[in-house]
């Protein structure tokens, strides 16, 4: 007969294994895909979770840099990535093997990668440095954490993704660049934000207690990012916030992102399911002293009906971070796969 600590004990492997698959739909995709399965333990540990989580602190924290500094994370002025854990994060000071960027045309091309967003809002531009900061702090933390366990950083491509995701909305965006403008670097941050947020929460009930209230602490801070950046293109939207010298057509950022979010959700397998979770900007009747909806609002919250957070399984996160559904081992921002255990 089985005891309150075995069923609690078999509860526990039945919810790991079940978020590690992502649902039915993921697997019936991964079945008929035709590509080899994502490498993902089947009973993940700390580190393995951990190091999952510092692939994607890398890849936000490489692009916030190069938005604001143009310059990799190790080579920026305040909080740069620092050497603890295994291996560089990147090549020398600006010529990396591991992140693809676009060319330099940087008038400071000796002493930059790229050159940085040519930030028209002081808003928008402080928001960003702050946000790269404290990426960069995230990949410190976890590295230190991790010692000589930790992932070193992969190959990040910053360039050919973006334009592929560019083609791959509706409409098209051609040649996407998230560093040409204000605008562009707030779509290229929304792709990346909301993603963190569902992977920290997807990764928490993997972790043991010990690592799980610092990784809740990483995923408040991610979440703060993505309500801020769903915040600022609201505004803009709405009008109530704007960026010098640039002009919208009627809903831009909410058309954006609602095209952004049917990609990522088609990667992960839930587009157009009950289990649909990925949603844009948009429209809300809620509540305003009465407690029937009486006024219009909008959304800036991607979660579900009850108003909480998206959760994604490793191998969701995979599919949108390689931007190939099913059960990829590389391609998208990873085109050699993510370093460690869950690949």
């Amino acid at each position: 007969m089985a005891t309150q600590e075995t069923q609690q004990l078999d509860s526990i492997i039945a919810s790991r294994r079940a978020l590690l698959m992502g649902g039915l739909t993921i697997g019936a995709v991964a079945l008929t895909s035709g590509v080899a399965n994502a490498a993902i333990p089947a009973m993940p540990g700390d580190v393995d979770i951990l190091n999952f989580a510092l692939n994607l602190e890398y890849l936000e924290a490489q692009f916030y840099s190069l938005a604001t500094e143009g310059v990799y994370g190790e080579n920026c002025a305040t909080s740069p990535i620092t050497g603890n854990g295994a291996g560089a994060a990147t090549g020398s000071k600006n010529n990396s093997t591991t992140i693809i960027t676009k060319a330099n045309t940087s008038p400071s091309g000796n002493t930059t990668v790229i050159a940085p967003v040519p930030f028209t809002s002081a808003a928008i531009a402080a928001y960003a440095f702050e946000t790269a900061i404290e990426e960069r702090k995230h990949v410190n933390f976890l590295r230190q954490a991790l010692g000589a366990s930790a992932a070193a950083q992969p190959v990040l491509d910053l360039y050919n993704s973006f334009i592929a995701l560019g083609n791959a909305l509706t409409p098209q965006v051609a040649r996407f660049d998230p560093f040409a403008n204000d605008a562009a670097f707030l779509v290229g941050a929304y792709i990346f934000e909301d993603v963190g947020v569902s992977a920290y929460h997807g990764g928490a009930p993997l972790l043991t207690a010990a690592n799980l209230v610092p990784a809740a602490k990483i995923h408040a801070v991610e979440a703060y990012h993505a309500g801020l950046i769903r915040s600022t293109m609201s505004g803009i939207d709405n009008g109530y916030i704007t960026i010098p010298g640039a002009k919208f057509p009627a809903g831009f950022f909410t058309q954006t992102t609602q095209a952004i979010s049917a990609v990522r959700a088609t990667l992960d397998g839930t587009q157009g399911t009950p289990m649909q979770d990925d949603n844009g900007l948009g429209l809300v009747q809620v509540p305003l002293n009465t407690s029937a909806p009486n006024f219009t609002s909008t959304s800036i919250l991607n979660g579900d009906s009850n108003y909480l957070g998206r959760s994604r399984s490793p191998r969701q996160v995979l599919n949108i971070v390689y931007a190939t559904p099913g059960a990829p081992t590389k391609g998208g921002f990873f085109p050699n796969g993510l370093s460690g255990t869950i690949n």
